[in-house]
């Protein structure tokens, strides 16, 4: 485990160096964005359900006007952990 925090209702997440990796070798542009990243779910502008069960998305506009970041956190009980991050063009609806 890289990094921990935890999101808006209290359930630990985690940042895993296979999850990391992925995020910097897929998203070279959120390289330098642990910090960002964590703080999308500790503190998210938007939340949307995922798309698999038992996923959320956590979004939060980057310091770039017009970029948004989506953190995608699978959860099992009370503990989830960061399985991808990725920049988006717009705020989703």
């Amino acid at each position: 485990m890289l990094a921990a925090t935890l999101d808006p209702d209290g359930r630990r997440v985690t940042l895993r160096l296979a999850n990391w990796s992925h995020i910097r070798s897929e998203h070279r542009e959120l390289s330098r964005s642990m910090r960002e990243i964590m703080a999308a779910v500790r503190e998210p502008e938007l939340r949307r359900p995922g798309r698999e069960p038992g996923e959320e998305w956590f979004l939060a506009e980057l310091r770039r006007p017009g970029l948004w970041l989506q953190v995608v956190v699978h959860y099992e009980g009370d503990e989830g952990w960061i399985v991808t991050a990725f920049p988006r063009r717009s705020r989703p609806k």
